[in-house]
């Protein structure tokens, strides 16, 4: 099962996507493969912001997601990713990674640490 939560413009958006063994292995081998033919392209046509896996697109939505909040909270920050992620390891990933972008900054606020937005 994949959740994701978040919202598009001003609605907010809580969508399940259940999906079986077999579903989720042909997802990986069509993403697998994706990225493996595309790879070439990359470097020569693909535009840059283009995304090319799931990751790249999870990426660029947490991007989005600190971007149009302009300051969140840790803890308020994690929770979104995981929503977005639907899995509490992939969320603390795009957090660490949000923490090193150049676009960030991170800033000890008390308890907890405020990430924010800042190109």
């Amino acid at each position: 099962m994949l959740r994701i939560r978040g919202t598009v413009g001003d609605l907010p958006v809580d969508l399940t996507v259940e999906l079986d063994d077999s579903d989720w292995a042909r997802l990986g081998s069509a993403l697998n493969g994706q990225a493996q033919t595309a790879q070439p392209e990359v470097a020569t046509s693909a535009p840059a912001a283009k995304p090319l896996n799931q990751d790249d697109a999870l990426w660029q939505v947490a991007r989005d997601l600190l971007r149009k909040a302009g300051q969140l909270s840790g803890p308020d920050l994690l929770d979104q990713l995981e929503g977005l992620t639907g899995s509490a390891v992939a969320g603390k990933r795009l957090l660490v990674r949000l923490r090193h972008s150049s676009d960030v900054k991170v800033v000890s606020g008390g308890d907890t640490p405020l990430y924010s937005w800042i190109e």
